[in-house]
């Protein structure tokens, strides 16, 4: 039997299907909000945000088919569908969510043979001291290892920060972000914000782009 042209994606082409699938996984994916504490506040809302403007385009193409609608339908369902593919890769694929959960959300289960690549277990530990003028120096390892080199095939660690005026409530708070290949790694500022507070936090990341567990958040003092 041919199988040209056969499509193997499980994010649904059709946009009916597509419609049911968002909401599925959504619905279930709130339900455990309280459990999959690793996923950052706001981002299941961001990706709900997405959902619900291609909900709106969708039922106005259905209920009125012209080429405007389509379009509209069309490129809120793609816009969604990058939200939800870098959503998947980046929290669906490690624990503590767990096989059971992506069946029932319809995400595919990865081969136990490949864990280790596409799960990230690693946690990062990490100590930020002055370097030089408006530099910090943030020195990180494997969380309980006694040596700095970072995990084997790993792209290295990403690093987020902010500077707040208060403690922030949690990890989405730090919009800054770089990747560190290695250790330690100088975060440069600029002249204004010397001796202003600065958070941060850091991840591993795979070389398949999969991060793994937020370390606790700390902060420094901009020299």
């Amino acid at each position: 039997m041919s199988t040209l042209g056969k499509r193997n994606d499980y994010i649904p082409a059709n946009a009916g299907e597509f419609h049911e699938f968002m909401s599925n996984l959504l619905n279930y994916a709130e339900s455990k909000s309280t459990v999959w504490t690793h996923i950052p506040a706001g981002l299941i809302d961001s990706l709900r945000a997405k959902y619900n403007v291609f909900s709106v385009a969708y039922h106005t193409a259905f209920a009125s088919p012209t080429p405007a609608h389509n379009l509209a339908r069309n490129e809120a369902k793609a816009e969604t569908t990058r939200e939800l593919r870098a959503f998947v890769k980046q929290y669906l694929h490690f624990a503590p969510v767990t096989n059971v959960d992506r069946l029932k959300m319809g995400v595919p289960n990865h081969s136990t043979i490949r864990t280790n690549h596409i799960e990230v277990h690693e946690m990062v530990d990490f100590l930020v001291s002055p370097s030089a003028i408006r530099q910090l120096s943030v020195d990180f390892w494997i969380h309980g290892a006694d040596h700095k080199a970072k995990p084997s095939r790993y792209d290295g660690a990403v690093i987020i920060w902010a500077i707040l005026e208060n403690p922030p409530s949690d990890h989405s708070q730090l919009v800054c972000h770089a990747l560190a290949s290695r250790t330690p790694f100088k975060l440069n500022f600029d002249e204004s914000e010397r001796r202003k507070k600065v958070y941060l936090a850091l991840a591993w990341q795979n070389a398949r782009g999969i991060k793994g567990e937020w370390s606790d958040i700390k902060a420094a003092y901009v020299p």
